[in-house]
């Protein structure tokens, strides 16, 4: 009994001393806890059986250098980087939250997932972005209430919302049946189905409202569940595809010519385009999409589009 709990201790000690940063010799730990450099290499072993089994993103590694053991952190557990700056930058760029809510991500990622010998490089190359950020100018907060909304989605929970409109009357309640979050073009947007929209008339009559998420002034989420409306049409990837242009409105398909430079940018920005090269130059385009933001963004694109 008592040579286990000298041995637990002893484990523990080890394990003290590699979270600390120690490289430990076998030689010297046998004579620091007066027990066998083999006693010491199956406490060894026993401290990786308990690091794997309790999933602990750790391993034990003699480094033949030093002649020792020490404790390392396995390397996909961090971001390397080429990826913590990408991720930091598409952030920045998105200027989707206000700046208390967006400098402390960005630092809580560097902290978390950045190896210690790059933390100081990265800061550098993001620090005058992050002291010139210009937030959004509606000037609410976003992460909060967010993750209780995604929850309202995942559950499929009818939501009570106070929205601000920017037509009169500016402000309406809407009970509604929350279908998905997504961002755009600096705005966070909840995707729902209106509640007094049960009884279609046409099957293409069933489309989502968009809400843009800043413009929420309050929120109840509700105890009562509901049958998600097209469930049997699409799953929700294709169903997020057709609503990128966050415009409400029925479920259409369009056509057009495009002669422009890169038909690699329409296809990146209508997910669900197909396009055949035409004989005369150009591509004929055809994509599903909702509502009619789409009419928008084929007008700016001036004469490199030409209706079908």
């Amino acid at each position: 009994m008592e040579g286990s709990v000298l041995k637990s201790e002893r484990l523990l000690q080890i394990y003290s001393k590699l979270v600390e940063g120690n490289v430990l010799i076998k030689k010297d730990l046998s004579w620091q806890f007066n027990v066998t450099e083999r006693s010491i290499q199956r406490d060894i072993e026993s401290l990786r059986c308990f690091l794997v089994e309790k999933g602990l993103k750790q391993d034990i590694v003699y480094d033949r250098k030093l002649k020792g053991y020490k404790l390392e952190n396995q390397p996909y557990n961090m971001l390397n980087n080429s990826e913590i700056l990408a991720v930091c930058k598409i952030l920045l760029e998105s200027r989707s939250m206000r700046v208390d809510e967006m400098i402390p991500i960005l630092d809580k990622l560097v902290d978390c997932c950045v190896p210690e010998q790059s933390k100081q490089t990265v800061l550098e190359l993001l620090a005058n972005e992050k002291h010139h950020y210009i937030e959004p100018h509606h000037g609410q907060f976003i992460l909060k209430g967010l993750w209780e909304i995604a929850q309202a989605v995942q559950n499929h929970q009818y939501m009570e919302i106070n929205y601000r409109r920017l037509k009169e009357p500016k402000l309406v309640k809407r009970l509604v049946k929350p279908v998905g979050i997504m961002f755009s073009e600096y705005y966070f947007y909840l995707t729902a189905f209106l509640e007094d929209k049960d009884v279609f008339d046409e099957e293409d009559d069933l489309f989502p409202t968009i809400y843009r998420i800043d413009r929420i002034d309050s929120f109840k989420v509700l105890d009562g569940h509901f049958a998600i409306p097209y469930k049997k049409r699409f799953q929700e990837g294709e169903f997020r595809k057709r609503v990128q242009f966050m415009y409400g409105g029925k479920l259409r398909r369009i056509k057009f010519k495009y002669t422009g430079l890169s038909i690699e940018s329409v296809l990146d920005r209508l997910p669900t385009a197909e396009a055949v090269e035409d004989s005369e130059g150009g591509w004929i385009v055809s994509a599903e999409v909702f509502g009619d933001g789409v009419d928008m963004w084929l007008r700016s694109q001036g004469e490199s589009i030409s209706s079908i």
